[in-house]
């Protein structure tokens, strides 16, 4: 790799081997380039407080105060019997609130004599609540002396900057380590094409990276921001230009379907018209498999809004045109729901090669790890002869022994559930590279569609079908109103009364396997949040044995045999059970029109999006649907207006903005990267639509007149510096 050799300098070179070991372990820190690239969450001004009244519980907190007072106390202990122990309390002000900071023992000695009243400080520790107020147990402190060289020259200019820091490394050392190595920042190279960074007025990277770190006003940060938004979202935009420009170079064969072949016959006798949106996708969708380049494509759908049926409608298609069509589903249990559901639709369509088989018929085959080895041999058989058209399974489709006759297009479920190997091996089972359709029913903003899927085509459902009821939401405060949760399981036995189903979920299964953390017991302060989450083989048996006794409950997850697992949901289909109990594997396409009520215990555990698509289980048939999210967290938690926030909207976009907003960008993208690090620093994805827009119609350009990069060797290297492993999976799994 052609980086910097000043930029690729290891830290420990620098910085020593302990500093290089505790930035390198919790911050993910290893070269210079790395350190320069560790910008300031916030900035400090010295005449100006932080706002100590805005503390975050739990949090590790650097602020800058004033001392107004120091007291020294002597009590007895254990340790020291004849009240020799010490402790020194010191209150500090901003001016908009108060803090206490507490020392004891050998620790009181030198902050006595350093921390005097009048005396301004940076003070950093993670924040509790002792006697109902707030306080720092031995914070570490930095003195801000105007007198003093070495700190006036730290603290160059009139703001300080604040690092994201953590417990072993308060932010003024990181600054310091910033300060040791910001000389080389003059070598750093510039990634952006010089036309596009003087037509839009940004910095050169240097002067960015200096301004960031020792910025003197307030206008040298909106410089250098401007400038490193820019860097990040182009250079992960040329990235995914070049994926969607090599993709296009592929060859594939084009699927037209049949004038009057599979695909007609199919729609002419489906009880329901289309919803716009559905027929407008299915557009988008034929024009591109009739093109001799592979489909990529995205589709996000609400959930329910009929996703199934656009990917069952572009397989028929493929099967019209000759080809074979394979739809990869995350579990067992939802493939099996997928076969059930595609072979009901289809009727006699599906019965190919059968006596009873219609006209155009084919094929339907299911292929999952469990299945008996005689069935499995047949399914195999159907596979490389080409007589079953759709092949539905999990991953079990993807081993080497899975032959197709001729694949044309593999339809993915829940993209981000399956790994980049995965979905190569099944390209490569294609004579050559297959179309690809990719179904998520988590809606996703479409900045973050453009920035995580960013070399896909993108169709989003976001009309719900005809004939689909609304869903009340509810959060049920079990610990503020115990008589909340009663009647939770009132409502439950009249919708059954009432000849409907209900789902209970659990964040747990309660084998105790799966959860090592269960032995800790839980300490009497923090009895909800500390408690070990609800699980559901305590929960079925509690119910069955209490508020619902007399209804049959059922309970799911995934640890069960896959066989055990098909027949509970085949009898639940059925309506033989009353309420099913069971852990997030309902979470996707499992759809039971029947089932209107669904009660989600501890549901502050689960993230916002896993809660619409649960909700999304219900409400699937002509009767209203119910969800009742219960949680004992106390009313002013972030946890708790999660939750309202869910109840409130049935719009899963609206949700996932309100998720993105309040998490940190690093998790959603991070989630949608199968883990890989963000290499969002700067960039944040909602408030910065229009950059991340306009870096990809800029990008596109680029990439369409110079593939290859040749005349930017800074680009390449910042692409090198994004594509390192874990980059390139990201991008290869988009």
């Amino acid at each position: 790799m052609d980086l910097v050799p000043a930029l690729d300098e290891p830290l420990k070179k620098v910085l020593g081997p302990p500093t290089a070991k505790v930035m390198a372990e919790h911050l993910g820190l290893h070269t210079v380039g790395d350190l320069l690239h560790h910008y300031p969450r916030r900035y400090e001004e010295r005449g100006q407080l932080t706002h100590l009244a805005d503390l975050p519980m739990d949090e590790h907190v650097t602020v800058v105060a004033q001392v107004a007072d120091a007291r020294l106390h002597s009590f007895a202990s254990a340790r020291a019997p004849r009240g020799k122990g010490q402790r020194l309390e010191v209150t500090i002000t901003d001016g908009s609130g108060r803090l206490q900071l507490v020392f004891f023992g050998n620790g009181v000695h030198k902050p006595h004599k350093e921390l005097l009243p009048g005396t301004r400080a940076m003070f950093a520790g993670k924040v509790s609540v002792f006697n109902r107020r707030l306080q720092l147990a031995h914070p570490a402190y930095e003195l801000l002396r105007a007198d003093s060289e070495e700190a006036a020259e730290t603290w160059a200019g009139a703001l300080i900057p604040l690092y994201p820091a953590t417990a072993k490394l308060e932010s003024w050392k990181i600054g310091k380590a910033i300060q040791t190595v910001l000389p080389s920042a003059q070598e750093a190279v510039d990634p952006l094409p010089e036309s596009l960074r003087e037509g839009r007025g940004l910095v050169p990277l240097p002067e960015a990276l200096l301004k960031i770190h020792r910025p003197h006003t307030k206008a040298d940060i909106e410089d250098a921001r401007a400038r490193l938004k820019w860097d990040e979202a182009f250079v992960l935009q040329v990235a995914l230009a070049r994926r969607r420009h090599a993709d296009a170079q592929l060859p594939a064969a084009a699927r037209r379907p049949a004038p009057d072949g599979l695909l007609t016959a199919f729609d002419a006798r489906l009880p329901f018209t289309l919803t716009e949106g559905q027929q407008q996708v299915s557009r988008e969708i034929f024009a591109d498999l009739a093109t001799d380049h592979p489909m990529h494509r995205l589709l996000q759908g609400e959930v329910g809004s009929g996703k199934t049926m656009v990917a069952l409608r572009a397989m028929l298609a493929v099967v019209d045109a000759g080809g074979q069509a394979a739809m990869l589903a995350p579990t067992e249990v939802l493939a099996q729901q997928h076969h059930r559901s595609i072979v009901e639709m289809m009727g006699d369509l599906a019965e190919g090669g059968t006596l009873g088989g219609a006209e155009h018929a084919t094929k339907v085959v299911l292929l999952t790890g469990s299945m008996g080895a005689a069935a499995r041999r047949q399914a195999l058989l159907d596979l490389v002869t080409g007589e079953a058209g759709i092949v539905i399974g999990t991953h079990a489709l993807i081993e080497d022994k899975v032959q197709f006759h001729d694949l044309g297009l593999v339809v993915v479920d829940e993209q981000h559930r399956f790994g980049v190997e995965q979905r190569d091996a099944l390209r490569g089972k294609g004579k050559q590279p297959p179309h690809l359709l990719v179904m998520t029913a988590t809606p996703i903003p479409r900045t973050v569609a453009m920035t995580v899927f960013g070399d896909l085509e993108t169709s989003v459902l976001d009309q719900l079908p005809a004939g689909r009821s609304p869903i009340a939401s509810h959060v049920v405060p079990a610990a503020d109103k115990p008589h909340f949760l009663t009647r939770a399981w009132q409502r439950v036995r009249e919708e059954v009364e009432n000849g409907h189903q209900a789902y209970v979920v659990c964040p747990r299964i309660g084998d105790e396997e799966d959860d090592p953390k269960k032995a800790k017991a839980a300490t009497p302060e923090g009895e909800a949040e500390k408690r070990p989450p609800l699980a559901v083989l305590d929960v079925a048996d509690q119910l069955a044995k209490g508020p619902l006794q007399g209804l049959t409950v059922e309970v799911l997850h995934g640890r069960m045999h896959p066989d055990d697992k098909d027949a509970v949901m085949r009898r639940f289909a059925a309506g033989d059970t009353d309420v099913l109990v069971a852990t997030t594997v309902i979470e996707v396409g499992v759809n039971v029109p029947n089932a209107t009520a669904m009660v989600i215990m501890d549901a502050d555990r689960f993230g916002v999006s896993q809660l619409h698509q649960l909700r999304g289980r219900v409400g699937r048939g002509s009767a209203p649907g119910l969800c009742l999210l219960v949680t004992e967290m106390p009313e002013a938690s972030p946890a708790r207006q999660r939750l309202d926030a869910v109840a409130s909207t049935l719009d899963g976009f609206e949700l996932s903005r309100i998720d993105l907003e309040q998490r940190r960008e690093g998790d959603v993208l991070g989630q949608a990267q199968s883990g890989a690090r963000t290499s969002l620093r700067m960039l944040a994805v909602i408030e910065d639509e229009e950059i991340i827009a306009e870096a990809r119609h800029e990008a596109a350009a680029l990439v369409e007149q110079d593939p290859e990069l040749t005349g930017l060797p800074g680009l390449r290297t910042a692409l090198d510096a994004l594509l390192d492993e874990e980059r390139e999976q990201y991008l290869e799994k988009g």
